[in-house]
C-alpha cells in the first residue's frame, strides 16, 4: 500500500464520530437501502442509500449472522489480518454530485495509508474491525438532518416505514423457534436477504415483548 503523510491523510479538519442508528429499506430507490448515521455527540443524522449487497453485509455483522462461506467482506478481513493490515478508522470525506466518498485509514508495521472505497463498503469493513466512524463539519453541515426531541425521525424521509395496514406477513404463522431454523437454512443456501428478512421479523417480535 502507498504510504501518505498522516497530515496529508486527515487533513487539519476536526473529524466528527458517527455510529449506525439505522438500516432498513429504502423509498428513494426500488431494491436499495437507507443507512443512517447518527452525530455520536450531537443531534445530525446522516442519511445514505447503498446497494442490498452491502446492506446485507453490514446486518449480517451487525447481528452476528455467520454465512456458510465467507462475504467477499469476510474476505477482505482475512486477507488484511494475514498480512498485519489494520483499519484504524473509516472516514467519510466528500460529498460529489450526489454521492458520498470514504477513505480507510490503515496500519502496517507502524506506517498508515489511505485508500480510498466506496461509503457503503467502507462502514461494511469497519463493523467488522471495529473501528470508528468520522466524517467532517462540512459534510454533516450540508447532508446531515437536524434531530431533536420536538420532532419526527427525520429518517422517515429516507427509510421505508411499516405501513399501518400491511399485509398480512407469511411468517405470521411460525414460532420463532421455526423463524429461527428457517434463517439458518437460508443462511445456509446462501439466501442472505431471506435470512435478513427473517431476522427483520424476529427482531420485531422481541420489540413487541
Amino acid at each position: 500500500m502507498p504510504e501518505l503523510n498522516p497530515k496529508s491523510a486527515h487533513g487539519n479538519m476536526e473529524k466528527i464520530r458517527l455510529e449506525i442508528t439505522g438500516l432498513s429499506y429504502s423509498q428513494l430507490q426500488s431494491g436499495a437501502y437507507a443507512l443512517v448515521l447518527n452525530e455520536k455527540e450531537g443531534p445530525r443524522r446522516l442519511p445514505i442509500i447503498i446497494g442490498n449487497f452491502e446492506a446485507q453485509s453490514i446486518a449480517m455483522e451487525l447481528e452476528k449472522i455467520r454465512p456458510g462461506r465467507p462475504l467477499t467482506h469476510d474476505l477482505f478481513v482475512s486477507f488484511a489480518s494475514k498480512f498485519d493490515i489494520s483499519l484504524k478508522e473509516v472516514v467519510i470525506d466528500k460529498f460529489v454530485e450526489g454521492v458520498f466518498h470514504a477513505k480507510l485509514i490503515c496500519e502496517q508495521g507502524g506506517s498508515e495509508s489511505v485508500i480510498d472505497s466506496r461509503t457503503s463498503d467502507a462502514v461494511a469493513l469497519a463493523v467488522r474491525f471495529k473501528c470508528p466512524i468520522f466524517t467532517y463539519e462540512h459534510i454533516l453541515k450540508e447532508t446531515g438532518v437536524v434531530m431533536d426531541g420536538n420532532e419526527d425521525d427525520p429518517s422517515e424521509e429516507v427509510v421505508e416505514e411499516e405501513p399501518k395496514t400491511a399485509k398480512k406477513s407469511s411468517f405470521d404463522e411460525l414460532t420463532q423457534e421455526q423463524l429461527k431454523e428457517m434463517m439458518q437454512k437460508a443462511i445456509e443456501a446462501e439466501d442472505y436477504e431471506k435470512a435478513s428478512k427473517i431476522r427483520d421479523e424476529l427482531n420485531r417480535r422481541e420489540n413487541l415483548e
